[in-house]
């Protein structure tokens, strides 16, 4: 079963001026001769027009640097974010690409503040003032809800911000919004459709409308895409993150297991579940994984990762980072369709052009052989990790259990199930414990075949630093009958393992981009992010969503 398819310290101090400098001036140098990069100016009442804007593509670095000259202000960017969110993203404007679930009311008041701070000489850290948008199964104790866009949780208001919330906040941050998704992140229908949920309706993709965003980020991809945001955080328990960012033209870095905080998310299994960065550009991923990164004492699976962990990742990025790396091409995970087929053949000229040496082929030899073991893990953690957050929320919400959710949809199906069902909940709720043997054999099944038989075997035998395969097909139809169209690519080993995965442009299939992944062993993202960064500013593959209607790839 894959998802894709059915510590406050810093917050008292001042940010080194030579890492901010280095945040600021990493990736790109600002661009010039656009009104938000130019003299600070009020902004106007009309929402941005759809195709060139000011806000298109620009990063983390460009506007810090820009913020840093006073030629623009927190305040002023978020405003223009938010414009550009009501012409595009809402029912009322021009696309209606329905990416946003929920706006942050106190958004522009965060904005005041962090310009309040930059004034008085406190740079919190290099988010400060960098509008953000976070999916929404995320906690915020704030006064947006966190619902994974059931209609069960519409009213839920989080007690505690999530521990990569509060890394966020404290390292300037604001927060735009909350981001529409799957529903409980694809995982209540064998038959569903990505992007959809009861309480958020189907997100489109950008950069054809009638085309499915892909799940269960789907809101954080089209987001970002649509440059609604600078950046966002995906979840992925299988695909959620890495299938998202290639159907949207994005970057996405699933972390190894333990880097990043589990706390505060709402789950599907603790064995998979990790939060990840979607965004335009490696640089602007690097920058991001160094925020959420952190132990949590909630989070003791984050004291693995103590010192495998880097608190600036932007040190890896080198354009000359393939050079003498060994790269294995994954041919198993070729043959879905030809155009992409193409365009990984001749990304593999690129990587061994950029002075790497290509091993064709490496292939994982378990491939395929913990699929079904995978779905009983998830069903079993699913059950018991749903009903441990759901026992923490607010005495205010009914819904306390799995079974409170399934009678919750049965009752309210007109508007929960208009499409498709709860078969999901329905096989999870019929587990037992997890301490049920079949659930531990099926998870140390899924751990062996995946690591020491799975990757870890595959780039020993091959002797590489890194596998490259596609990371998936270019965007289906959305069809809310039929469910989704997912035809292949690559997710599942990394995701059962527990292993670094990081997504970027590769190029386009009849406007509909696609992307190449990068994956290794744990704790690998020093060498991924090096090498992703080495192929991205090698090609330069990702462009500007223009929001075309329906007509691409019809009869």
């Amino acid at each position: 079963m894959c998802e894709k398819c059915g510590t406050g310290s810093d917050h008292n101090r001042l940010v080194d001026r030579r890492s901010f400098l280095r945040y600021a001036g990493a990736g790109t140098a600002a661009i010039a001769g656009t009104s938000l990069l130019g003299q600070t100016s009020e902004v106007a009442g009309t929402p941005a027009a759809i195709g060139v804007s000011d806000l298109d593509e620009l990063t983390i670095g460009q506007l810090q640097e820009s913020m840093g000259a006073g030629r623009t202000s927190a305040t002023e960017i978020a405003r223009k974010y938010l414009a550009r969110i009501e012409s595009i993203d809402s029912p009322r404007g021009s696309v209606g690409l329905n990416s946003m679930i929920e706006l942050n009311p106190d958004a522009l008041a965060i904005a005041e503040q962090r310009d309040r701070e930059r004034r008085e000489g406190f740079v919190r850290g290099p988010l400060h003032g960098i509008p953000i948008v976070i999916k929404d199964n995320i906690d915020t104790a704030d006064r947006m809800r966190t619902s994974a866009g059931s209609l069960a949780l519409s009213e839920s208001i989080a007690k505690a911000d999530a521990f990569i919330v509060r890394r966020m906040r404290e390292a300037g941050a604001v927060l735009l919004g909350k981001t529409n998704l799957s529903e409980w992140a694809n995982f209540r229908s064998t038959r569903s459709t990505s992007g959809w949920s009861g309480r958020g309706g189907q997100t489109h993709n950008p950069y054809v409308l009638t085309r499915n965003p892909c799940g269960s980020s789907a809101g954080t991809g089209a987001a970002v895409a649509a440059n609604l945001a600078v950046a966002g955080i995906g979840t992925e328990t299988d695909g959620s993150v890495v299938c998202p960012s290639t159907t949207n033209g994005l970057v996405g870095l699933k972390p190894t297991l333990g880097l990043v905080s589990r706390s505060g998310i709402i789950p599907i299994a603790h064995s998979q579940d990790t939060a990840g960065t979607m965004t335009r550009t490696v640089t602007d991923a690097a920058i991001m994984l160094g925020v959420i990164a952190g132990i949590d004492a909630s989070d003791p699976l984050t004291l693995s990762g103590r010192t495998k962990r880097h608190p600036d990742y932007t040190t890896f990025l080198d354009p000359k980072g393939l050079a003498g790396a060994r790269i294995g091409v994954a041919r198993q995970f070729f043959g879905f369709n030809p155009d992409v087929d193409k365009l990984m053949n001749d990304a593999i000229d690129v990587v061994r052009g950029l002075g790497a040496t290509i091993v064709d082929e490496a292939n994982i030899e378990t491939h395929g052989k913990f699929s079904d073991s995978e779905y009983e893990v998830l069903l079993y953690e699913f059950k018991a990790d749903l009903n441990t957050y759901l026992a923490g929320l607010d005495s205010k919400i009914p819904h306390r259990t799995l079974a409170d959710l399934i009678r919750f949809n049965e009752e309210n199906k007109d508007r929960e199930m208009p499409w498709f069902g709860q078969e999901i909940f329905i096989m999870a709720e019929a587990k037992g414990p997890l301490t049920d043997r079949a659930y531990r054999d099926a998870l140390a099944k899924n751990l062996r075949l995946s690591q020491k038989e799975g990757i870890d075997a595959t780039l020993a035998k091959h002797k590489v630093d890194a596998l490259i395969a596609p990371t998936g097909s270019p965007a289906w139809p959305t069809d809310l009958i039929n469910g989704d169209h997912f035809t292949g690519g690559y997710s599942s080993a990394s995701a059962v393992s527990g292993y670094p995965h990081i997504t970027v442009p590769l190029g386009f299939v009849h406007e509909l981009p696609v992307g190449i992944s990068f994956f290794a062993g744990a704790w690998s993202e020093p060498s991924l992010i090096r090498f992703a960064y080495a192929f991205e500013q090698a090609t330069k593959a990702r462009r500007t969503p223009r929001f075309l209607d329906g007509s691409v790839g019809r009869g």
